[in-house]
Formats: structure tokens, sequence, C-alpha cells
């Protein structure tokens, strides 16, 4: 796995490796072998030190080990906040006052290093939702290291905010698309991921009824979303906005023109869920190359990705 052991947080709380360490002896022995640990963060007190949960331990992440970038205000106060009732990765690195010390910041270092020495563009990991933006969607890809999606990398079909594709905690794949070591930054993209217009266009057939969500009027017709990737064209219908939820009736797939023609049946009460499920992937693993959305001999713009 290119991330290696440097998972997003909440990937190892419930594992074998972590549940073990239930006991002053086990917690000693973790401390010892700088083992990789999760808990809950139950709370942050008046000076912003984290008390962490472990299997029934407690234990301290005091403020200043809580997180990479916090001296330099790269990372704001608010991300130690936010932390409360969500898990954290650390290692153990003392005792102090008869509790257990935590450190997730040395944890983020080693994760950091490890990520900008082995990452390539193009490789396929997995993140964890953190927040979202008007801009994009901010990931945990390994330790709390957070990174950001923009928005028109989410998918082919146009959103007006990434909510309507992810929620925060949602556990989704991302792509590699370069590493910045200098600014210790990994940038993402992610429509790669939900394959192109053949193999999108390969669900559906014409003849069909299906549900829609409108993504755009224009003069000369209604653009509704079939699936994250593949949109398809409509006349105009009065009382169509965009976002709403319709069903449609697929007139004809062309392939050859990347076009899916459609005839607007009516408006639905409630509008679809546009949010990714896990069998929109068509890819999960791996390393990808070359990423070409548009049909093979389409000519005119084509709608491609190379990963160098």
């Amino acid at each position: 796995m290119p991330q290696g052991p440097y998972l997003p947080e909440g990937f190892r709380l419930h594992t074998p490796e972590n549940r073990w360490v239930n006991t002053p002896a086990a917690m000693d022995q973790a401390a010892e072998e700088e083992q990789i640990l999760e808990g809950i963060v139950t709370r942050c007190d008046c000076a912003h030190n984290l008390v962490v949960d472990c299997n029934g331990i407690t234990g301290l992440i005091p403020r200043s080990e809580a997180a990479l970038g916090l001296s330099s205000g790269r990372t704001r106060e608010i991300a130690l906040l936010s932390r409360v009732g969500k898990p954290v990765c650390f290692q153990v690195i003392g005792e102090g006052d008869g509790q257990y010390l935590f450190s997730r910041a040395r944890v983020q270092q080693k994760a950091l290093n490890y990520l900008m020495e082995n990452l390539l563009p193009g490789d396929v990991i997995c993140a964890r939702v953190t927040h979202l933006e008007p801009f994009g969607a901010f990931v945990d890809i390994g330790c709390g290291l957070t990174s950001l999606v923009g928005i028109e990398h989410i998918s082919v079909s146009r959103i007006a905010h990434p909510a309507e594709r992810f929620y925060p905690g949602q556990w989704i794949h991302v792509a590699v698309r370069g590493v910045d070591p200098s600014m210790g930054r990994v940038h993402l993209t992610h429509r790669e991921l939900l394959g192109t217009w053949l193999e999108n266009a390969r669900r559906f057939s014409p003849g069909e009824t299906v549900s829609g969500v409108v993504r755009g009027n224009e003069d000369y017709g209604v653009f509704v979303e079939l699936s994250p990737n593949l949109s398809g064209l409509a006349e105009r219908k009065e009382g169509v906005a965009s976002g709403d939820g319709v069903s449609v009736y697929i007139k004809s797939i062309l392939p050859e023109k990347m076009k899916i023609k459609l005839i607007l049946i009516d408006k639905l009460e409630k509008t679809p869920s546009t949010l990714i499920r896990p069998e929109d992937y068509q890819i999960t693993q791996g390393r990808l190359q070359h990423f070409l959305y548009s049909p093979p001999g389409k000519e005119g713009r084509l709608t491609e990705t190379v990963f160098y």
C-alpha cells in the first residue's frame, strides 16, 4: 500500500493490533516499540491539551504534541477542538503526573516523511473526508495529515458543492496528482477513479427510464446527471431548475459523439442522492498512468489526465 503504515485516522482504531494495548504493561511495550496507536479524544482542556482514551487507558497529548504546524500557524486551534469525540493516532512518549503522555505530532512527522518519499503521481490511496468547503473537500491521507481535493477534481459532472458527493467522516479513494516536498503537500484528484464515459454509459440502455439530477440549464437543453461521471442532454422543460431530481427516458446513446439523448418525463418530489457509493468506483488500487475519459476515436476537445 502506498501509504505504508500511515493510514487515515480511524483506520486502526478497532484492529487487533490496537485493541491489545489495554493494560499498563501493553502500553509500556507499545512505548518501547514506538507503536502507532489510536484512541478517542474525550476532552480538549482550556490549554488545548487533548485527553485521549485508548481501550480504557487515559493519556494526555500536550498541545505542543497535538499536531504538526501549530507553532507556525499552518494548523489552526480549531483543528484541536474539533478532534473531541474523534479518533487520533499517537505514540507513547512517557509518563507525567500519573498518566501517560502521547504525541500525535511525532507520528504525523513520520507519516509526512514517508509520504513525501514514497508517493508517486497516479498512486491510488485511501482517504477520509474531514471537512467540506465550497471550493473542495479536505481529506485525511495519513495520521491526520490533510490534503485538498478541489471541486473541479471531484467528478466529471459539475457540482455546486462537494457536499453533493461527500460527507465528513466518509472513506473514499483518491489518486495522487503530484507531490511537493518543499511545501509538504500532496495534490489529489478523484474523478479519474469513477470511470470513463464508456464505462459509465454501459450501465444504461436506450429505452430505459431512470432518475437523474439537473446540472445545468442552457438555451439548447438541460444537462441531467445520470452518474457522477456521466450526463445526458434533454430538451428544456418549464419548471425544471438546476439541482432538481427528474425522471428521464433514454432516447439514444451515441459513443462516437459522446452524447446521450434524453427526454424529460417528470420532476421528482425528492432529489436522488448523488453521494459517492462504493459501486461508483472503477479503480480502488494500483497506479494510474493515463486517464482518457472520452471514447476512443472521439474528435475535438478531449477530457484526459496524464500522471507524470
